[in-house]
C-alpha cells in the first residue's frame, strides 16, 4: 500500500472565475489562497504548510481575544483554555483548527461548515457555516451560526485574512482606512479604552503609504456606503494594482496587523491583516457588541473583496 501524507490544512477545495482562483482549506474553513490573474490577493499559504499567524482562518465564537480566558454568563463563571500562553489569553474562538465538511459545491461557489460541540468555558453546540461565491465583483465570504443547544448562545465572529498588492512589503503600499476610532491597548492586548484616530498616527482616512508603522490595533466608527458597507482599499503606489476589502453591516469593528510580530521572519510584513469582527479584543468577556442567538436561530454575516 502507497501511503500519501495528509496536507497540514486538509482537503483543498478549488473554486474559479475568469482569472479569479480561490482555495479553501477544509481545516478551519478558511480561504488558502485567493488570486486574480495569477497575482496574490491575499497573502496565503502553502499546501504542505500550517495556517500561520492564523491566515484566513475562521474566528468563532469570538474572535481576538478572551483576557485571561475568563468571562461570565448570566452569572456564570466561564474559563477558556488558554491558548495565547505567552499572552495568557484564549484566543481567536474555537472553530480554526477543526475539519470542515464540504456542504455544496459549484464551479465557482463552495459551502463548508463544522459543528463545535460544548467544552469547558463554552457550552453551546454551534453549526458554523461558510459561503465562498465569485462574482465579476470579486469573492464575498458569508457564515451563518446556528445555535444547535437548548439554551440561547452568546455568540461573536471574525476572519483573519492578509491582504496583498504585490508590493515586498506592505510598507511600501497605500492604505485608504475610512475609520474614527481605534482602541489601544494594554497588556495582553486588551483595549484600555478608545481614542479618535484624528491627529494620530493611525489615521489613514486619507490614503497614504502604511510606511514603517506597526499596527495591531481595532478600528471602528467605520464609515459605510448606502448598502451599509465599509470599505478599505490597498493599492500599489504607482496605481497598477488595488483591492478593496469591505465589511457588510453585521461586522462593526476591523483589526489591522501589520505582521510585524509574526514568529517567522520571511513572513513579516509582506501582508496586510484584515480581520473583519463583530466585537472588540475581549468582547466575550466585556458583553460589547455581541449578539445573543436562541435555540434553533442563527446569525449571519459577510464581507467581501473586490480586485481592481
Amino acid at each position: 500500500m502507497t501511503f500519501t501524507p495528509v496536507p497540514p490544512s486538509g482537503d483543498q477545495h478549488e473554486i474559479s472565475l475568469g482569472e479569479q482562483r480561490a482555495v479553501v482549506a477544509s481545516v478551519g474553513g478558511g480561504l488558502r489562497t485567493y488570486d486574480v490573474g495569477g497575482a496574490a490577493v491575499l497573502d496565503g499559504y502553502a499546501v504542505d504548510a500550517m495556517a500561520d499567524g492564523a491566515r484566513a482562518q475562521t474566528l468563532v465564537p469570538w474572535p481576538n481575544r478572551v483576557k485571561d480566558g475568563a468571562w461570565t454568563w448570566q452569572g456564570e463563571a466561564m474559563q477558556l483554555a488558554i491558548t495565547e500562553p505567552e499572552q495568557h489569553n484564549a484566543i481567536h474562538g474555537l472553530v480554526r483548527w477543526l475539519p470542515w465538511r464540504v456542504v455544496e459545491q459549484t464551479a465557482t461557489a463552495l459551502s463548508l461548515d463544522c459543528i463545535s460541540y460544548p467544552q469547558p468555558g463554552y457550552p453551546w453546540p454551534l453549526q458554523v457555516r461558510n459561503d465562498y461565491v465569485l462574482d465579476e465583483g470579486g469573492l464575498t465570504t458569508g457564515t451563518t451560526i446556528t445555535n444547535l443547544g437548548a439554551s440561547a448562545a452568546p455568540v461573536a465572529a471574525g476572519f483573519h485574512p492578509y491582504q496583498s498588492v504585490g508590493t515586498d512589503l506592505i510598507d511600501d503600499a497605500l492604505l485608504h482606512l475610512p475609520a474614527d476610532t481605534w482602541l489601544p491597548t494594554g497588556e495582553q492586548q486588551i483595549p484600555t479604552g478608545r481614542e479618535p484616530v484624528e491627529g494620530s498616527p493611525y489615521d489613514f482616512r486619507s490614503p497614504r503609504p502604511i510606511g514603517a508603522i506597526e499596527l495591531d490595533y481595532t478600528y471602528t466608527d467605520l464609515h459605510r456606503d448606502d448598502d451599509g458597507r465599509f470599505q478599505l482599499r490597498l493599492s500599489r503606489p504607482d496605481g497598477s494594482r488595488a483591492a478593496t476589502f469591505w465589511l457588510g453591516p453585521a461586522y462593526g469593528y476591523v483589526e489591522i496587523f501589520t505582521g510585524h510580530a509574526l514568529p517567522e521572519a520571511n513572513r513579516r510584513r509582506r501582508g496586510l491583516g484584515v480581520e473583519p469582527m463583530t466585537v472588540p479584543p475581549n468582547g466575550l468577556a466585556t458583553g460589547e457588541s455581541v449578539v445573543v442567538v436562541e435555540p434553533g436561530e442563527s446569525w449571519q454575516g459577510e464581507w467581501g473583496i473586490r480586485p481592481e
